[in-house]
């Protein structure tokens, strides 16, 4: 039996009926038409389905979507703003932090909330911050030099 929920996605507020046993990843895939939000292991390992729930980095494949009731979640569409990037999408795209970009979103978002966090970690903080997001493609080098040159950027303004 459906459930009723009403949640703020990326700054619009969205009321729509789910079953108990959805989760988050598949109602703003499969409902919402938001596929920056990648699926992956669907175990909460990989982080690729990673969104800012509450200003917090979560795996969307572990939250049920009926938890999201009366709660804000950010995805990976709703950092850029009238089609100019985000500073962190911008910077991966400049450090060449993308190869097959699977884990790009998800990486993007845990950054974001680091960031948020703490506006200027060290190499090791970023490095623990993301590591619940597996990347195969790369070293993690350019991943950690995106999200540093982000945080420099940010931090003068």
């Amino acid at each position: 039996m459906e459930k009723s929920i009403k949640m703020t996605v990326n700054g619009k507020e969205y009321k729509i009926a789910v079953y108990p046993n959805q989760t988050l990843v598949d109602v703003l895939r499969e409902r919402l038409g938001l596929t920056g939000t990648k699926v992956g292991c669907e175990m909460g390992d990989c982080g690729s389905c990673t969104v800012i729930l509450d200003g917090k980095a979560v795996n969307a494949c572990l939250v049920l979507a009926v938890q999201a009731d009366g709660r804000e979640i950010l995805t990976i569409e709703g950092l850029a703003r009238d089609e100019v990037l985000h500073p962190l999408q911008e910077s991966f795209v400049m450090e060449g932090a993308i190869q097959c970009g699977f884990c790009t979103p998800g990486m993007i978002m845990t950054a974001q909330a680091l960031l948020k966090e703490n506006p200027n970690p060290d190499e090791a903080q970023i490095r623990e911050g993301i590591s619940g997001v597996l990347c195969r493609c790369t070293g993690y080098s350019k991943i950690v030099q995106a999200i540093k040159s982000t945080s420099q950027k940010t931090h003068r303004l």
